[in-house]
Order: structure tokens, then sequence, then C-alpha cells
């Protein structure tokens, strides 16, 4: 849609009369866009998830502001992050029919160990006796894209994710979920893909095909590429680097072996390729702290945030 001088928050009437948010020129993702804000490292710290199935509306808060019954919502997203899992509100693109059973799943991103297991449920109490250690629920080895479309949280995530869960699930039918937040609403529209971990930012809708497709071929779509879910931000900066330096596109080919302290706001990530022709190369990541107006859209001051600029790889003898 084309940015408008509207003020912000503005509005225009979708076809069924309810408000529907637009594109304006002081939107968070235009904003950051224009300002040219670096996505690398960006990615969230949890390697494992949580993904509840809650139709209908959500609140700021997700899975506890919504439809789904408060006191379990507290006490599993409590129970998970005891756990070390953070815990998505999910839903499917479009209407959800009534009197389906809702679905769970359990992510596990974590290098060399990536599954995704799924189950039903019909109590919302049902949930506080899932076993959160992925021994239960059945295995799928396909990849499941998550659009963040969580317009309470930030406007910008409905308003430009919500046509990219479309275009994905014309691409690929049931594979595709709008969750809630997942950080980051400056660059949306946002995907977090399953069980590799890989999120990428500023997804058009035009590119579903190409993008669905590179992702089954187990290949990094590195142009929108934010980091991998559980890795420090300069590790997710300098494996995305790595990708590109090596022309690497196997998402499995290379991995994070260690990160050396930062020092001058620098920090040297080391990178092995496990794959081919196997060996070992230095990123060095420069940390630089950045001011921006409007780093969301209920932010309209100047805030601050950390930027991760990979400068150079160098292979090790």
């Amino acid at each position: 849609m084309t940015p408008s001088a509207a003020p912000s928050g503005a509005t225009e009437s979708a076809p069924h009369g309810h408000p529907h948010p637009r594109e304006t020129l002081d939107r968070c993702a235009l904003q950051a866009q224009l300002r040219g804000d670096p996505m690398l490292g960006t990615a969230f710290p949890a390697n494992r998830l949580l993904l509840v199935e809650q139709p209908g509306p959500w609140g700021h808060a997700g899975l506890r502001d919504s439809h789904f019954d408060p006191a379990p919502a507290v006490a599993l997203e409590a129970r998970a992050a005891a756990a070390g899992l953070r815990t998505l509100a999910i839903r499917r693109p479009g209407r959800t029919p009534r009197g389906v059973a809702r679905r769970w799943a359990v992510a596990d991103c974590r290098p060399g160990r990536e599954s995704l297991r799924w189950g039903r449920f019909d109590d919302d109490a049902e949930l506080l006796d899932l076993p959160l250690d992925g021994s239960s629920g059945t295995p799928d080895d396909a990849p499941a894209y998550l659009v963040c479309t969580h317009g309470k949280h930030d406007v910008c995530c409905a308003l430009r994710g919500r046509p990219v869960a479309a275009a994905l699930e014309a691409t690929r039918p049931g594979a595709v979920w709008e969750c809630s937040h997942v950080g980051g609403e400056r660059f949306a529209p946002n995907v977090l893909v399953l069980p590799t971990g890989l999120l990428y930012g500023r997804v058009l809708p035009f590119a579903a095909p190409e993008f669905v497709a590179a992702t089954e071929r187990g290949e990094v779509v590195g142009a929108l590429l934010r980091g991998r879910v559980g890795l420090k931000p300069v590790a997710q900066a300098a494996l995305a680097f790595a990708y590109e330096h090596l022309a690497v596109r196997r998402a499995d080919a290379l991995r994070v072996v260690g990160v050396r302290g930062v020092r001058e706001g620098e920090a040297i990530v080391r990178i092995e390729h496990t794959a081919g022709q196997r060996g070992l190369v230095d990123v060095t990541v420069r940390i630089e702290r950045m001011r921006g107006e409007r780093l969301t859209c209920a932010q309209s001051g100047v805030g601050a945030f950390w930027a991760f600029r990979p400068v150079v790889a160098t292979a090790v003898e």
C-alpha cells in the first residue's frame, strides 16, 4: 500500500465494517527502512518454543490477553519460562472454523537438535500437564512458517504481517501460522521458520513462493535474515555474514563454535564450515550504540538500540 501523510494511527474501513490500520509515513517499520536500521543480531534469545493455538483477537500480552482462560494462561507461560521455553500464541490466517480442536507445538531450535512436535487440546487447562521436554506430540519434519501479526503489540506487525501470512498460506497451505510478538516490530513483516529458528524481516508478499522454495531446499535467505534464535546477537550477525562471505546457502553448513569477549566495541566469533571443505573462520563484529526516532509505533520520541555490523572474516590456519 502506498504510504500517505495521514496522521499516526489513521484507519480506513475494511469491507466488513471494522477499522483497519493503514500505512502512514510515521510507522516504525517505514522509519526504520528509511534510516537503514541493520537487522542482523536481532532474533530473540530463547531456543525452545511453546506454541499454543488461540484463534480470535490477542491483546498486548498475547495469550494472557485473549479468549484463552486467563488463569491457565498465566500458569502455562510461567511454567514454560521456568523450563526455558518462550510461549507464542498462534492462529491460522483468516477465520478458524468453530468446533475444531486447537493445536499446540513444542519446537527445539538448538543446532543439531532441531525438532517440531504437534498435538491437540480441547480444554485450556489440559496444557498445564503437557510435557515440555519434547517427549510428547507427533514429530513434523516439514518447516512451519510463523508470521508475526500481533497488531495490539504494534500496528506494523498486523499491517505488514497479514498480507505475508496470506501469501505464504497460498504457497504452502497448512504450514503457515500467524503468531504473537517475536520482537523487532520495526523490521515487519517478520517470519520465523521452525524448527531451524531462522528469523527473517521485511519479507514481502510477492516473494513468498521464492522464500518457501529456498527454505524447503534447506537454504538461508541471506538478504532478509535477522538471525537465528537462541544465539548471542554477535553470533547471529557473524553467522549471517559468514553465509554471504563463504557463498554458503545451506543453513546446516555453518555453526557457531564460540565468541570471544567484546573489546573496544568489537567481538570475534568463530564459525565452523561443517560441509564440503571443512574449515574455521573468525568473523569480527563491530558493536555500535545507535539512536533513532519511533523505534516502535507506540514510541514517538528518540530511542537507542544496539547495531551489530560484521566487518571482516579471517580464515583460521
